[in-house]
């Protein structure tokens, strides 16, 4: 049994909060780079028919993945060593930040983690539209269609003049 005064247990508990908040920082910033990264590659894939680029932003949400579900994991750990740090009778050393006791617990599982509910619908939707875009690509170039179905604007083909005099203090412009 540990007895340390109470400002010692709280100080311990409020840096062990602090590791949880970064680490759930770290994974919310993991799905917004996973949804950006996604997003761009696979509009290049549809826009340009590259079923490559689709392919590699598959590969890129599996990588995300696979460090969200490590951040999920280490917050975890971090949520039992809070959990039996803020118990009076708490075997917890003092100060203590080390989360080995609790590797085998289930609940920690890195398979477990990875596959849990919000992960696999989040990557799980990422990666089915991913493979959905790549099918599309790879059909589309099959067929011999080399071209971009994106028209091609030129600068020539787009001239700026006022549109009426009324509203030229706005300076608003109209597409001819």
């Amino acid at each position: 049994m540990t007895d340390f005064p109470s400002d010692g247990r709280i100080k311990h508990l409020e840096f062990i909060q602090a590791a949880i908040t970064r680490l759930a920082g770290n994974s919310f910033l993991a799905k917004g780079w996973a949804l950006t990264a996604s997003a761009a590659l696979y509009g290049l894939a549809a826009s340009g028919s590259n079923p490559w680029l689709a392919l590699a932003a598959t590969g890129l949400n599996v990588a995300f993945w696979w460090l969200d579900g490590y951040f999920l994991r280490q917050e975890r750990l971090f949520r039992c060593l809070y959990n039996d740090a803020r118990k009076p009778d708490s075997a917890v050393e003092p100060f203590s930040m080390d989360t080995r006791p609790y590797l085998d617990d289930p609940y920690t599982a890195p398979r477990k983690v990875t596959m849990s509910h919000t992960l696999l619908v989040f990557y799980g939707a990422l990666l089915v539209t991913g493979l959905a875009i790549t099918v599309a690509t790879f059909i589309h170039d099959s067929n011999g269609n080399k071209e971009s179905t994106v028209p091609a604007v030129s600068s020539a083909s787009v001239q700026f003049v006022p549109a009426t005099k009324s509203e030229m203090f706005c300076n608003t412009f109209a597409i001819v």
